[in-house]
């Protein structure tokens, strides 16, 4: 069976750390002051992504996929998973986020009942000089982390990396890390929310306290000898792992993608405007639009001009 694409609505996080640049520049709609991260392809618990065209504008994602097919709506190798596979984000760090981790799935499944967190970044804009820390910069025994941690010198041990538009980072489960200000990513990851903080630069809330640090579970779970290179990817794939496929499409004039019925599509527009089409059927896009693809064997042809971001499993 064909289904036709659907454009999401994408659910909005406020978090301290963020500006406004999804507001101003990707067109997201929401009441909050900041705009730290707009989820754009969501079935999670505390964010998710509503349809906002066609039929069925206004339903939750997985009250529509529910009602088109289900697994068939996703696709045969999507619902192997236990829950929908990915979640998909804008981020834009107007501040320095935390320091943080993330488990794998063996130790949260057991802890937190959800997914762990393998997740790759690419680099849509950056500020001239803007850096983020990926790993550690050497081996330290879990002794030495935990000092770090309480006398604020965990900084001196991680890898600093200088980062520039158009770069991709690869960032297992358990790899320390953190998305440093001036910077605004497109964020693929598992279907998780699951994030262990270990330093925050002694940063408050609203009311004055200081942010909850993880640093127990951070222990357990974090991979304290430096990370590999970052693997290289030939042609427009950015990110191959057994949790989702990412590929970039920079399209001038006209592309062609082929759909089958193993997983869902989702294009999410970094730049430009296009249309898509699928048989008779036309769909326009610009600019920060999340356009959800069903499962199925057919081909999709992308036209106008832009840059986008093309997310399977």
């Amino acid at each position: 069976m064909n289904y036709l694409p659907v454009k999401l609505t994408s659910c909005v996080k406020g978090y301290l750390w963020g500006g406004r640049r999804l507001i101003t520049d990707f067109n997201k709609k929401t009441d909050l002051e900041k705009a730290a991260e707009s989820w754009e392809l969501s079935t999670h618990k505390d964010g998710e992504s509503v349809v906002a065209s066609g039929e069925f504008a206004g339903h939750a994602l997985t009250a529509y996929i529910a009602k088109n097919g289900g697994n068939e709506c996703i696709g045969s190798k999507a619902s192997t998973f236990d829950f929908f596979p990915i979640l998909i984000k804008l981020i834009d760090a107007k501040d320095n986020l935390s320091i943080q981790v993330h488990p794998d799935d063996e130790y949260a499944l057991r802890v937190e009942g959800e997914y762990g967190k393998t997740e790759m970044w690419y680099i849509v804009d950056c500020e001239e000089d803007s850096f983020l820390y990926y790993g550690v910069n050497r081996d330290i025994t879990k002794e030495e982390f935990e000092r770090r941690i309480l006398d604020n010198t965990l900084l001196e041990v991680l890898n600093k990396v200088p980062v520039k538009r158009g770069d991709v980072f690869f960032i297992p489960a358990g790899t320390i890390h953190a998305i440093c200000s001036g910077i605004l990513i497109c964020e693929i990851q598992q279907n998780s929310n699951t994030t262990y903080r270990i330093y925050d630069y002694d940063r408050r809330d609203k009311d004055g306290n200081p942010r909850e640090l993880h640093v127990e579970k951070a222990q357990a779970v974090s991979k304290l000898t430096p990370s590999p290179e970052q693997k290289k990817y030939d042609g427009n794939v950015l990110a191959d792992c057994k949790y989702f496929t990412v590929e970039k499409v920079d399209c001038n004039g006209e592309e062609k993608v082929t759909l089958t019925d193993e997983s869902f599509r989702s294009l999410v527009i970094l730049s430009g405007n296009g249309e898509i089409q699928l048989g008779k059927e036309k769909m326009a896009f610009t600019k920060g639009d999340s356009i959800f693809i069903p499962a199925q064997n057919n081909e999709m042809k992308l036209c106008g001009n832009f840059e986008a971001v093309l997310s399977y499993v």
